[in-house]
């Protein structure tokens, strides 16, 4: 086994807003030639960095919109998102706690935040990907999955290092709580001071590092500040992640969908074919219904 080597640290971008509630760097796609198919199966990540919410009785986020052709996975690092969607799919999503939404052949979803924390404000930290799907299941039936901090299969790292909590893939053992279409890792990463962790992925699949908290050395060498984002090489198989101080540390690897992509807001498909039929869809009602 070689040693799969840092291809860039990317900066966080000036932040914008998703609605009024989601205040997000956007790292893929883009500029950082961070793009689709260079990142598939994850086709977008937007971070809410630790970001400070005033008390409101209105609660802010993103209202009712659609999505066809992937799957949305949201990660709560601090604060609450209520969430709702026209397959029946819903709940809050708590701190630790994840929301896996399969849109696939089509829904509407709307996300909030949860009514207790916009009355309370505090402190908000999120992290929004998309999982892109392959063409023979972009059309399936939506579902949900929704795993509290509780429900995280977790693995105990030696030397009280620290814990990986297996979102999904597969780690040393530990099965991820989560199903996916193709094959994929996601993890979130927790280790003290100059404590270290060991990973590897084949060389081909598509590895990122997001540092939510604290500071790591990768490989012993490359320095990562927090909310910076890692590209690993497709070369070699194995890294390892170091903790300057307490970290957290998002770790996404996933075998690449070779197939074309055709995206357009909120859907992405293989065509531009499909993305026409999708609004049409879209326009004529296809997608169920959601109140606003």
């Amino acid at each position: 086994m070689s040693t799969k080597k840092v291809e860039l640290v990317a900066a966080p971008r000036a932040p914008h807003f998703v609605g009024d509630g989601f205040r997000v760097h956007n790292f893929i796609p883009s500029g950082f030639r961070l793009d689709m198919e260079r990142m598939s199966p994850f086709i977008m990540l937007d971070y809410n960095s630790k970001f400070y919410f005033p008390p409101s009785e209105e609660p802010k986020g993103v209202g009712v919109h659609p999505h066809r052709g992937f799957e949305t996975v949201t990660v709560a690092y601090k604060g609450k998102v209520a969430h709702h969607d026209s397959s029946g799919g819903g709940g809050v999503i708590g701190e630790g706690g994840v929301q896996w939404m399969t849109a696939a052949s089509g829904v509407l979803h709307k996300e909030y935040h949860e009514e207790e924390f916009s009355k309370a404000g505090g402190d908000f930290q999120m992290v929004q990907l998309w999982v892109n799907l392959p063409a023979k299941d972009k059309m399936s039936s939506p579902k949900y999955q929704g795993f509290s901090k509780e429900q995280i299969n977790k693995h105990t790292l030696d030397d009280e290092a620290g814990v990986v909590e297996v979102i999904a893939g597969n780690y040393k053992g530990t099965a991820g709580s989560a199903s996916t279409f193709t094959p994929l890792h996601m993890y979130n990463v927790k280790l003290g001071k100059d404590k270290t962790a060991h990973f590897s992925f084949p060389a081909e699949y598509n590895t990122a590092l997001l540092v939510i908290e604290g500071s790591i050395l990768v490989n012993d060498h490359e320095k990562v500040p927090t909310d910076h984002l890692v590209l690993l090489e497709n070369k070699g198989e194995e890294f390892t992640i170091k903790a300057i101080e307490n970290s957290t540390v998002l770790v996404l690897s996933g075998e690449p969908i070779n197939e074309p992509i055709a995206a357009q807001g909120p859907f992405v498909m293989n065509t531009r074919e499909e993305l026409v039929q999708a609004i049409n869809d879209f326009n004529m009602g296809k997608f169920g219904y959601l109140e606003d």
